[in-house]
């Protein structure tokens, strides 16, 4: 049984279950078990969005478990059998995980490399209200763009996951693929990053040596075998996993070795470096100088990405706004289209606004309020079209993102709004308006694939209420403890900077490799927090350990984000990188503050526009220069697996619904769960320095330090379990 196929009229859509029955489909039991798989990919999902700034669809693997979970229940306790409908509403109520995740990783980190907190409760705060706002903004739209434009929006997960939910009605479907992912992932993850058999990141320079006797650095290539990356890689296929990785080549075969060459013979620092280039290594260069290029060029791509959405928002808009009341009352309107009431709707906004005005959590202005609320309706309607023409993995939800702190920070410049606590105030808005979008293109998946299904977007709308709300309870969390597992203290020395804030009271000292009250250590001696919330001489914006003179001691350099990997007790740290994360800084600072290299984001920018030029998209590739190449190369190579698998299947079979929701792509959706929540794991074990005893990395000595063994390691643990399980069962259904 495939998915029922409409007409040329919209109205002659059948969907699988009619508007005439009326299974059971909204209960306690469906919404429990969406909120515990939501939570378990939202863990995933927030360590891989912080990592890499990338997420992918859970609808389909929390699906998979959800048909399995209720049909071992049946059979184990004699329940009655789970309906298709109660399935739908799991992978409803679950998705919003997914979605509030990559909202907040995308944005609010950006406080912490302006040298603020990130309080867990200001996390919530904003995910619910964004996610709320996501959900609320979609109710007049959804008839108007899931059931009117059937025909022309096929939101490709939606449908993929409809799919799954049909023949797992018919026929079942079964979970072990996922688990079996699941399982290899974190073992492989324990195997590489808790036990250290083998490298984590093999890496090798290349260089050649001058007549004068001299080494020239032209190029480095590095891969993080990880499993998570590997899967992500084969779910977002050969094409864009080879942007991506283009974009890493001209990082380290082209610009860093361009700057080393251009650069060695010079005897003072280039801005904003403070070393000279001839010192630096391929990181410390990437750091300097390409990171500002990769900025400039993921911003212009991300504007250019938006700007071909321009008609799109228009026609929108229009569309919204021609809508009258999302539904209407009483047993006249098919159950298959009734939605929350309206009233709801405005009540539900209106809460929202006045949440962000009175809650210190948010602490948004009454001017930043209606700003926030404006910029999601327009960003939510062009989230939800988008997603529905080329798919949640393309939204471009950062380039909206952008251009909502690009408006907002330029208007607060027109007015004089310049100071550093305006800064806060931009990232909350746009912390807001990510969230709204990026939960409205994956809400949009779910309405579409309840549309297909005959689901009641009632009860779905409500499910994405209780999931976004558990989900965003989640995910401060887990920020602030990454965070925290993953912070560097690096001893610093600025004679002439002075921080522009030194915390009264607590005491600090340093211990056993972290920061610790003074009262734990009483011999060593004891620091201050001081904080820098702009650049300073040399001194970034950051937080500091001050004495009593307030003269700088060290760095506290965060986790997410940070680029200080080496720990003052020799302990290297690796940090999360949170690229996209760090263009929002880049953008609200370097407005209000107008301190910025300017020179190095012009050549990124203009570096996109030569790539959009030839042809070719420039918003992952621009990605790609921006990312460490050790990131962009694993997930090249799991898209090379994917080319593998894919090369024998039509083209018909490729571009097919089925091809999103095969083997592959569930051992993957597990891959990438199992060795993301390893790393949650294993970052917690570091920051209490409990893994020192069961790493058998110094006593394996070269072994455990071998860039073959470790590529070895990863193609027959990880690369081929994946090849064969996707021909497998590719091949027997053929």
């Amino acid at each position: 049984m495939t998915i029922p196929q409409h007409t040329t009229e919209p109205t002659a859509f059948k969907p699988y279950v009619p508007s005439t029955e009326a299974p059971k489909e909204f209960s306690i039991g469906a919404i429990v078990l969406g909120v515990l798989l939501g939570l378990v990919f939202a863990a995933s999902s927030i360590y891989l969005a912080l990592k890499v700034s990338l997420t992918v669809s859970a609808s389909i693997p929390i699906a998979v478990l959800s048909i399995t979970i209720f049909r071992y229940i049946s059979r184990a306790f004699g329940a009655k059998p789970a309906t298709i409908l109660q399935n739908n509403l799991v992978q409803t109520t679950g998705s919003a995980g997914e979605s509030i995740a990559a909202g907040i990783a995308f944005t609010l980190p950006a406080l912490l490399l302006l040298g603020y907190e990130l309080p867990w409760l200001k996390v919530m705060a904003i995910g619910i209200v964004g996610g709320l706002l996501g959900v609320f903004f979609l109710v007049p739209i959804r008839r108007s763009l899931i059931v009117k434009e059937h025909h022309n929006l096929k939101y490709p997960e939606g449908t993929a996951c409809a799919q799954v939910l049909i023949v797992g009605e018919e026929r079942g479907v079964q979970a072990k693929t996922v688990f079996m992912g699941f399982g290899l992932g974190a073992a492989y993850k324990f195997l590489n990053a808790g036990l250290h058999l083998f490298l984590e990141v093999p890496r090798r320079a290349f260089t050649s040596r001058l007549a004068n006797g001299q080494t020239q650095l032209f190029g480095e290539m590095q891969a993080e075998i990880s499993p998570e990356l590997t899967g992500v890689g084969y779910i977002i296929g050969p094409r864009i996993a080879g942007y991506l990785f283009a974009g890493g080549l001209t990082s380290y075969f082209v610009l860093i070795p361009a700057i080393k060459l251009f650069g060695a013979g010079l005897t003072t620092p280039i801005f904003p470096a403070t070393d000279l280039i001839s010192g630096m290594d391929a990181g410390q260069v990437r750091a300097n100088y390409v990171y500002y290029i990769g900025a400039g060029a993921v911003t212009t791509a991300g504007l250019i990405s938006l700007g071909r959405s321009l008609p799109t928002i228009w026609h929108a808009l229009v569309g919204g706004l021609r809508m009258k009341r999302g539904t209407a009352e009483g047993e006249s309107v098919p159950r298959t289209d009734r939605d929350l009431s309206m009233n709801v709707v405005i009540v539900g906004v209106l809460a929202c606004l006045v949440a962000m005005i009175v809650l210190p959590q948010i602490g948004i202005n009454i001017v930043g309020g209606i700003l926030a609320v404006l910029f999601a309706f327009l960003f939510v309607t062009v989230s939800s079209r988008i997603t529905g023409q080329i798919g949640s993995s393309a939204n471009p939800v950062s380039g909206m993102t952008v251009a909502t702190l690009l408006l907002t920070a330029l208007m607060f410049l027109a007015v004089g709004w310049v100071g550093i606590e305006y800064r806060v105030l931009a990232l909350s808005i746009g912390g807001v308006v990510c969230v709204a979008a990026s939960t409205a293109g994956a809400t949009s998946q779910d309405l579409k694939t309840g549309y297909l299904v005959g689901a009641t977007p009632r009860y779905q709308q409500i499910g994405l209420i209780i999931g976004v709300t558990a989900s965003a309870l989640l995910v401060g969390g887990i920020i602030q403890f990454l965070n925290d597992a993953k912070t560097t203290i690096v001893p610093k020395s600025y004679p002439a900077v002075q921080v522009s804030v030194i915390e009264q009271g607590n005491r600090y000292a340093l211990a056993n490799g972290r920061m610790v009250a003074a009262s734990e250590a009483p011999s060593a001696p004891s620091y201050r927090v001081g904080r820098l919330y702009e650049q300073t001489g040399n001194a970034i914006a950051g937080k500091y350990l001050v004495d009593d003179t307030g003269a700088i001691k060290y760095l506290v350099d965060p986790g997410v984000g940070g680029r200080e990997r080496l720990n003052y007790d020799g302990r290297e740290i690796d940090k999360l990188d949170s690229p996209k994360a760090q263009i929002m800084a880049l953008v609200v600072d370097g407005i209000l503050t107008q301190k910025l290299p300017w020179g190095l984001i012009l050549v990124g920018a203009f570096l996109a526009i030569a790539i959009e030029l030839v042809g070719v998209p420039s918003l992952p590739v621009a990605v790609g220069v921006y990312l460490p190449i050790s990131t962009s190369a694993a997930m090249f190579m799991g898209g090379v697996i994917r080319w593998l698998v894919d090369r024998r299947l039509s083209p018909a079979e490729r571009d097919s619904a089925d091809a999103d929701s095969g083997p592959g792509v569930l051992f993957s959706s597990g891959l990438i769960a199992g060795g993301a929540i390893m790393g949650v794991v294993l970052a917690g074990l570091a920051a209490r320095q409990l893994d020192t005893a069961f790493n058998f990395g110094k006593a394996l000595g070269a072994i455990a330090t071998s860039n073959v063994l470790s590529l070895i390691a990863y193609v027959v643990l990880l690369a081929v379990p994946l090849y064969v399980v996707a021909r497998r069962v590719q091949r027997r259904d053929e």
